[in-house]
């Protein structure tokens, strides 16, 4: 019997997607992802489940264009037809909804979820909703009993952008900056690194904030596999446990046109997939986003298909 977990707003539907047969040979996603209930245990490696966070008050805050809160379904829709390699269980457990412009609530009840979820000992996916979907993550991640024992937690950010403006209520673009507080009220360093800043989408008051909280970072110029994969490797050696959160504008506009500010110039998609391998191959993978696809701009569902690909190679 399913049952709902009490900061879900809308509960799981059933999933869709090509029917080739009932046998495993034939298996796809759709036929794979089974609601999340409290009675879920998983088989196999660490459960994974599925999250919803329908949100783009932050991308309009920030005075970006908005289409996000459609994302969830989109990326489940382009997850649904692939077919299902994978030697663990996937749940859904539904979505968190932001209405009425009630972002810090939201992101507040989407925390709980994530953290609940965690402490029960599953791999947690927030599907975003725009990148105030990170900072949902993180007080799901801060409150999860991993973190609260002590583990180092180091947030891994696939972006163009820093995400680190002082403003006077949340949005997308302050999610990093709310960390950093956060953290320095509970006496902890954000160790806090992104791989793909474009130089000129970020102002010097950004890179000055970057800067003074010691965040480290790669320039998408700069950006070769041999790079990345440098300094993934550097940033994992100095912490327990990963978030792992990837703001879709990273990519190409070419490859994710459906976004809330596409890129001019982007990170190659296998460099981007090459770090995601890299993070999962780690055994240290707490958590992951997926933030700022745009459905209302997606053309042929290119991005949200990205985004698929990316959810599967981190769980395979």
């Amino acid at each position: 019997m399913y049952t709902a977990l009490p900061a879900i707003d809308i509960p799981p539907t059933p999933w869709t997607g090509r029917n080739d047969g009932d046998g495993d040979e034939h298996r796809r996603w759709w036929q794979a992802v089974a609601p999340h209930s409290s009675g879920n245990a998983g088989t196999g490696s660490r459960p994974a489940v599925v999250v919803g966070f329908r949100s783009d008050e932050g991308v309009l805050r920030n005075k970006g264009r908005v289409g996000a809160a459609a994302a969830p379904t989109a990326i489940r829709n382009a997850l649904g037809p692939l077919a299902f390699h994978l030697e663990r269980d996937v749940f859904d457990a539904g979505d968190v909804a932001v209405d009425d412009g009630s972002l810090e609530a939201g992101q507040d009840r989407a925390g709980r979820v994530v953290s609940e979820l965690l402490d029960g000992g599953n791999l947690t996916v927030l599907l975003g909703g725009g990148h105030e979907t990170a900072f949902a993550s993180y007080l799901g991640v801060a409150g999860s009993e991993a973190v609260r024992s002590g583990k180092r937690l180091g947030v891994l950010n696939l972006d163009a952008h820093f995400d680190l403006r002082d403003e006077p209520v949340p949005s997308s673009g302050t999610p990093f900056l709310q960390m950093a507080r956060a953290e320095a009220a509970a006496g902890r360093e954000l160790n806090y690194a992104v791989v793909g800043i474009s130089e000129p989408n970020n102002t010097r008051t950004l890179f000055d904030t970057a800067g003074r909280l010691g965040v480290k970072y790669l320039l998408d110029e700069d950006c070769s596999a041999q790079a990345a994969h440098e300094f993934v490797a550097r940033f994992q050696e100095g912490v327990d446990v990963v978030y792992l959160t990837i703001d879709l504008d990273v990519l190409p506009a070419s490859v994710a046109p459906g976004v809330s500010a596409p890129a001019a110039y982007g990170v190659p998609l296998p460099v981007i997939s090459a770090v995601c391998k890299q993070v999962a191959a780690s055994g240290k993978l707490l958590h992951l986003d997926v933030a700022e696809l745009n459905p209302e701009f997606d053309i042929d569902s290119r991005t949200a298909k990205v985004a698929a690909r990316l959810v599967n190679t981190l769980l395979a």
